[in-house]
C-alpha cells in the first residue's frame, strides 16, 4: 500500500439508478471500479493474453484459482517466488476462488467431510486434501487481494434435505476461514448457497452475516439450470445482500447475464466464456456475435467491431482473422481473446457510465435487442479458462 492509500475492504457507492449500483473497492493492490468483469487466470495466466494485453484494454481485477495453482507449481513454490503477482508480472489486484466449484466438479473422486474435502488431481490421480484451514493457507501463500471460503457448490436437481444440509456445512467451513483467515490486506468473501429454494438461500445469508465478511458472492448458479431459473434466484437473493459490501456473481458471464445481475445491484462478475469463445472462433461484437470462421468472412475486409478500440480491431481486418482461426495459427487465440475480454470490459465500463447517467434501463434494453436470449456456460475443471 502507498501513504494514503484506502484501507483495504474500504467500499463506496458512488452512484445508482435503480437497484443498479456505481462503486468503488480498495483493495492491497489498488481500487477498482465497479461493476466490473475480471478475466479468469486459473493458473496464473489468462489464456494466450500477456498481463500487457489486460492493461491495454483496461482489465482491473483477474482471477487465480487455488485448486489448480496448488497442484501445479504449487502455492508454496508461488510464495516463494514473490507470490502471485510477482510471479505472473500482474501488478493489479487478484483474486482466488477456494477451489469449490472444482472439486463440486470431479464429484465422482471426491469426499466430503465435516473435516474438509478429499479429492484426485485431475493430473495425475493423486490424493489430496482440502479443509478451510488449509485452503486458507493457499491463499495466503499465494498472496492474492481477495480470497474465497470453501463451500461445496451444489449441483442443478438437488433435493432439499440434501441442499439444507450442504449449506449448513458450507457455513460451518466459512466460520472456519474466518478464523483461520490472518492478512488484514488480503480480503475475505463469504459465498452464499441454497441452490434452487428461496429460503435456503435467505438461511444461508443470514448465516454468512453472522461471522461476517468483507464481501459476499452468490455461488452455485449456472450449473445446469434454465435462464429462467437462474435469473429467478438472482432477483431473490441479489438484493438481500448488504448494501455495504461488494457482491460478487461467481462464474456467470454472457453479457446478458452481466446485465441482468448488474440490474440486481451486483458489482462484480467473471467467466471464462470470452476467452473459451474466443478459442472456437465465436467472438462478442457491439453488434452481436461473430462465428469467424464463416466463409462470408474470407474477402472481408472490414474490421472486426468498428465500434472496438482493441488491438485486434485497430489492426486486423475480419478476413485475416478468419485466416489465422482456419490456418490453426496461434496468433488466432491471443487475437480473439483480447478482443472478447474487451467486449466484457467495455460493457462493464459503459454499465459505470450509463448508471453514473441515469440510464442503465437503456443499455439493458440495447443489449437485450442485440443478443437476446443466450444460453448460459459455465466452467469445466479441464478446461478452465
Amino acid at each position: 500500500m502507498t501513504p494514503g492509500a484506502a484501507i483495504p475492504g474500504t467500499f463506496r457507492v458512488l452512484a445508482t439508478n435503480g437497484a443498479a449500483r456505481r462503486a468503488e473497492l480498495a483493495t492491497a493492490h489498488g481500487v477498482v471500479q465497479t461493476p466490473m468483469f475480471m478475466p479468469v487466470g486459473t493458473v496464473g495466466s489468462v489464456k494466450a493474453v500477456a498481463p500487457d494485453d489486460l492493461t491495454a484494454i483496461g482489465a482491473q481485477t483477474i482471477l487465480g484459482n487455488t485448486y489448480h495453482l496448488y497442484l501445479r507449481p504449487g502455492d508454496e513454490l508461488v510464495r516463494d517466488m514473490g507470490g502471485l503477482h510477482r510471479f505472473m508480472r500482474w501488478d493489479g489486484p487478484i483474486l482466488t476462488d477456494s477451489g469449490g466449484f472444482q472439486v463440486f466438479s470431479l464429484s465422482g473422486i471426491r469426499k466430503l467431510s465435516e473435516d474438509g474435502v478429499e479429492f484426485a488431481s485431475h493430473i495425475d490421480g493423486s490424493r489430496h486434501f482440502f479443509s478451510p484451514e488449509k485452503v486458507m493457507r493457499i491463499q495466503e501463500n499465494l498472496g492474492s487481494d481477495i480470497m474465497m471460503v470453501l463451500d461445496e457448490c451444489v449441483g442443478y436437481g438437488q433435493d432439499r434435505d440434501y441442499t439444507e444440509r450442504s449449506l449448513e456445512l458450507t457455513t460451518r467451513w466459512a466460520a472456519r476461514c474466518r478464523e483461520a483467515h490472518a492478512p488484514d490486506h488480503q480480503l475475505l468473501f463469504g459465498i452464499v448457497q441454497g441452490g434452487f429454494f428461496k429460503d435456503l438461500r435467505e438461511q444461508s445469508l443470514r448465516q454468512l452475516l453472522e461471522i461476517p465478511f468483507e464481501g459476499y458472492a452468490i455461488g452455485g448458479l449456472s450449473v445446469g439450470e434454465s435462464i429462467p431459473e437462474m435469473y429467478d434466484i438472482l432477483a431473490h437473493i441479489a438484493p438481500l445482500l448488504p448494501v455495504d459490501k461488494p457482491r460478487y456473481l461467481m462464474g456467470v458471464g454472457t453479457p446478458l447475464d452481466i446485465l441482468e445481475g448488474i440490474a440486481r445491484g451486483v458489482d462484480m462478475f467473471d467467466c471464462v466464456l470470452p476467452t473459451r469463445n474466443a478459442r472456437n472462433g465465436t467472438l462478442f461484437t457491439s453488434r452481436g456475435k461473430v462465428n469467424i470462421k464463416r466463409a462470408e468472412y474470407r474477402t472481408d475486409p472490414a474490421p472486426l467491431d468498428p465500434d472496438c478500440n482493441c488491438y485486434a480491431c485497430r489492426t486486423f481486418s475480419r478476413a485475416y482473422l478468419r485466416h489465422l482461426f482456419v490456418s490453426h495459427e496461434l496468433l488466432s487465440y491471443r487475437l480473439n481473446s483480447v478482443h472478447n475480454l474487451a467486449f466484457f470490459l467495455e460493457l462493464a465500463r459503459q454499465a459505470r457510465e450509463a448508471i453514473e447517467q441515469g440510464r442503465f434501463a437503456e443499455l439493458h434494453e440495447h443489449y437485450r435487442r442485440v443478443y437476446g436470449a443466450e444460453a448460459p456456460e459455465g466452467a469445466d475443471p479441464g478446461d478452465p479458462a
